[in-house]
């Protein structure tokens, strides 16, 4: 007997015929109709024809029936998993929002980002005593004699560390040297309710917030050198420079009602807690060190941890001395970065310092309301870096000779403040405001200079950039001991704050930028150790 078995996948119709034993020729033919939902149905597949012996087709009857239920009922688990395989797919185009917002940036921006919040919280612990000094002056009995003594003591700690600073990031790398110094800042912030009544503590405990914040600079200049392609540079250098303009700002409005609330030493405490909770927070951000425009730069390969101490004091001579320190002075591109930088510190420190009293005695204000006429130019300052940096990456990105761009950044930088000084110091009738209006003006486009010459260091020499740094750094802190003092006395001899405060940045001002004009340059240098 012989079988003709007829799929119709059309209409999901099996239709097969049984044909008796007998010779073909004389045979009538049965046929049997069955609905095969489990069969997949493919409108392609034409009709097929299967012919078997009786004794084959009962056998392959028993495995097809089997097939079938096994197909019936893994149909029926996958229909079931299909679905809620589609409620879970739902589910997570509903939800699945990327948390965290940064997760999928690159490697170099949440490096980038974290050394920004390292910087406004730098700011934060150095404006904070500007505001408690007053409190505690009156606790402690201070004279201004005393309370300028423990002001300052900050810039020696920030002044003697740059150089430190500098080389220990080229040894150790900038990662670990900012790691360190915001540790050491934030522990000595929070030790200084604890040594307020003890002035000899007090001051050490200030001179090491100075050398923490010191070393943060030249660390931050070389996790920038060697990880930012120079066209993002700019961006960069701005993005985290900027973030001591965000932690002024920050500082200055957050500490009056911390110590209306809770006291002068809450200020102290809350903003080094922060200090020690970013140091644990970082230790999660991993440091990308792709190459740069081809060139994969050479990392640090020192590492104490593994060596012994003679052979790691030995390692540290080696790499001190490496340093082509000579080949440095001889660079008049060096010399310039090292005046400019100078010039900048001065305007920049003493109207720090003394805008408050200035802003006090033009508009009639109390000190605290004085002290937020003074957020207004760091507050400025954040919005003219973000349209700086960008106006600098758009001109390199264009084609823009680099040394020409920080050239140009830098002379607005310089000039602005300087005009605007010079405007504030004539007698043109102009109005209390309109003065706070045009030096917040002027202050806030020096912070071209993030793309002037804070950019300069890294461009010349990526490999040297963090000492390069701490040298221009260190005569840059100098007028923060010097220039605030000589302010004070220029201010007692003459009564007049044209004389005191803006004549000699206006000077400095001018004379920077005809040098960098002159000097600067933004090539990238080869220096050589010269015996």
């Amino acid at each position: 007997m012989m079988v003709k078995l007829t799929l119709n996948p059309d209409t999901k119709i099996c239709c097969y015929q049984d044909y008796p034993t007998q010779k073909a020729s004389i045979f009538r033919a049965s046929i049997k109709y069955q609905y095969l939902n489990a069969l997949p149905i493919n409108p392609s597949l034409k009709k097929f024809r299967v012919s078997c012996s009786i004794k084959q087709r009962e056998t392959e009857n028993a495995e097809e029936r089997r097939r079938i239920l096994k197909g019936i009922k893994v149909d029926d688990e996958l229909e079931q998993k299909g679905l809620l395989e589609a409620e879970i797919g739902e589910k997570k185009v509903g939800f699945d929002w990327n948390w965290p917002p940064w997760k999928n940036l690159p490697q170099r921006y949440k490096l980038i980002g974290t050394t920004s919040l390292a910087f406004i919280i730098c700011n934060m612990d150095k404006v904070n005593l500007s505001i408690a000094i007053i409190p505690m002056s009156h606790e402690f009995g201070w004279n201004s004699s005393v309370a300028g003594l423990v002001q300052s003591s900050f810039f020696w700690g920030y002044a003697l560390s740059q150089l430190p600073g500098g080389w220990l990031a080229k040894v150790f790398g900038g990662r670990k040297v900012l790691e360190v110094g915001v540790l050491a800042w934030s522990l000595a912030t929070v030790l200084v309710p604890i040594l307020a009544g003890f002035m000899p503590g007090l001051i050490l405990s200030r001179i090491l917030v100075g050398i923490g914040e010191g070393v943060s600079p030249s660390a931050a200049t070389d996790l920038i050198a060697r990880t930012i392609p120079i066209e993002e540079r700019s961006r960069a250098v701005s993005f985290v420079f900027g973030g001591l303009s965000v932690g002024s700002v920050l500082g200055l409005l957050l500490a009056p009602p911390l110590i209306q609330s809770y006291g002068w030493e809450s200020v102290f405490n809350i903003f080094g807690f922060l200090g020690v909770t970013w140091f644990l927070g970082f230790q999660f951000v991993k440091e990308d060190q792709h190459p740069i425009n081809g060139e994969l730069l050479s990392w640090p390969k020192f590492d104490s941890w593994s060596n012994s101490w003679n052979s790691s004091l030995e390692e540290l001579g080696d790499s001190l001395t490496d340093v082509p320190w000579k080949a440095f002075f001889k660079s008049k591109a060096v010399w310039a970065m090292i005046y400019v930088h100078f010039c900048g510190s001065w305007g920049h420190y003493t109207c720090l310092s003394w805008l408050p009293t200035y802003f006090s005695d033009k508009l009639n204000l109390n000190l605290t309301e004085a002290a937020w006429v003074s957020v207004l130019p760091p507050l400025a300052s954040v919005l003219v870096t973000t349209a700086a940096s960008q106006f600098a990456d758009n001109l390199i990105s264009k084609g823009v000779e680099t040394t020409v761009v920080r050239k140009i950044c830098q002379t607005i930088a310089f000039l602005s403040p300087a005009t605007c000084m010079i405007l504030s110091s004539l007698d043109l009738g102009l109005s209390p405001w309109e003065v706070v209006l045009i030096l917040t003006s002027g202050l806030a486009l020096s912070s071209f200079a993030l793309s002037g010459l804070y950019c300069t260091h890294q461009d010349i020499s990526p490999e040297y950039a963090s000492i390069l740094l701490g040298i221009t750094n260190t005569i840059g802190a100098v007028p923060g001991i010097v220039g605030v003092a000589l302010t004070g006395y220029l201010l007692d001899s003459t009564h007049s704050w044209g004389m005191s405060l803006f004549a000699p940045s206006i000077f400095f001002y001018l004379t920077g930028t005809i040098v960098w004009l002159a000097f600067a340059s933004s090539k990238p240098q080869t220096f050589s150790k010269i015996d």
